[in-house]
This record gives structure tokens, C-alpha cells and sequence, in this order.
């Protein structure tokens, strides 16, 4: 475990001082965040959010996948998710990375060809953004009157532009 210190370390400093016992599952706000897993990304700090507002997703380029579709079936029907907020960023690397050239280093690093996973890579960052925005509004598991927005973060200046908002039918 000493590979993990810096992390136990820390984790017992906050448990000193933990005092969000109170909390509910329920997010506070009736929100789901979907963004990328992109280190400079604080969605906390990015949209002014507490502990307990909201739930937060996160993978690789903020796609609308098969796993995020699940989690968001449970917070909207479950948890009392009524708005979901699908945030991607700018200079990402989902929208950098060549296929071709991914599948060569993981074969290179491990031997095996990742020939069957999707990536969900983004070739247009715009596009990406309705698409995926769309993808949820058209889930029949999401309750009708789910609102979907689709926003851009800019990771030079912390700035989050809003691009696109529908509504589950």
C-alpha cells in the first residue's frame, strides 16, 4: 500500500475533519454532471458546487456512453435527477488521440490489441456535444422533463459555455 500513502495520508486528514455526515444519497440539486475524466477539470469549483448537490460522472471525453446512460437511469428514477448537465472541454484528448496510433501503444505496452473497445474519440468537438446531448434525450429510461444541456469548458481561462439545452419527451 505505501504506493498509495499520499492518498491514505490525505484521506485520514479528511476523515479528522469530516463533518458531511448528514448528506443524503439525493443530490441536493437534482443534478447529474457528465465530464471528462481530464485532470484540470474541478467541476466542483467550475460550477460553485457543495457536497451533496449533485452527482458527478466522469470518462474519457464526457460521451454519452452504455455505463453513463446506467448510472443516469438510476440517479433520474432512483435519486430525484431531474437535470443533467453534459460538459465537455476544450484541448481534449479525446478529440487529439489517433486511433490507429492508440491501438499500436496499448498493443506495444501490453501485448493485446484493443481492436473491440470503442473509444468514443471525437472528431468534431461541437458535433460531440449534441451528440451526446441528444443520445440522452432520446433514452426512453430517462423521465419525461429531464432537462439535457450541453456545454464546452474552456481549461485556460475556467469559463463554461452553454451551447445546447433540450428536454426528455
Amino acid at each position: 500500500m505505501h504506493r498509495f500513502r499520499d492518498l491514505l495520508d490525505a484521506n485520514a486528514d479528511h476523515a479528522a475533519h469530516f463533518a458531511d455526515a448528514h448528506l443524503e444519497a439525493p443530490p441536493r440539486l437534482g443534478l447529474a454532471v457528465l465530464t471528462c475524466m481530464d485532470a484540470r477539470i474541478d467541476a466542483h469549483e467550475a460550477f460553485g458546487l457543495r457536497p451533496g448537490d449533485a452527482h458527478l460522472l466522469r470518462n474519457a471525453g464526457a460521451r454519452t456512453t452504455d455505463d453513463m446512460i446506467r448510472s443516469l437511469i438510476k440517479s433520474t428514477n432512483q435519486l430525484g435527477v431531474s437535470r443533467i448537465a453534459v460538459v465537455h472541454h476544450t484541448d481534449c484528448g479525446a478529440a487529439k488521440i489517433e486511433l490507429g496510433r492508440l491501438r499500436r501503444a496499448v498493443t506495444d505496452a501490453t501485448g493485446h490489441d484493443p481492436d473491440d473497445v470503442e473509444f468514443h474519440l471525437i472528431a468534431d468537438e461541437d458535433q460531440a456535444i449534441v451528440d451526446d446531448v441528444d443520445a440522452l434525450v432520446a433514452c426512453p429510461w430517462l423521465p419525461p422533463g429531464t432537462v439535457v444541456g450541453g456545454f464546452m469548458y474552456d481549461v485556460v481561462t475556467g469559463t463554461i459555455d452553454p451551447r445546447l439545452v433540450r428536454e426528455v419527451e
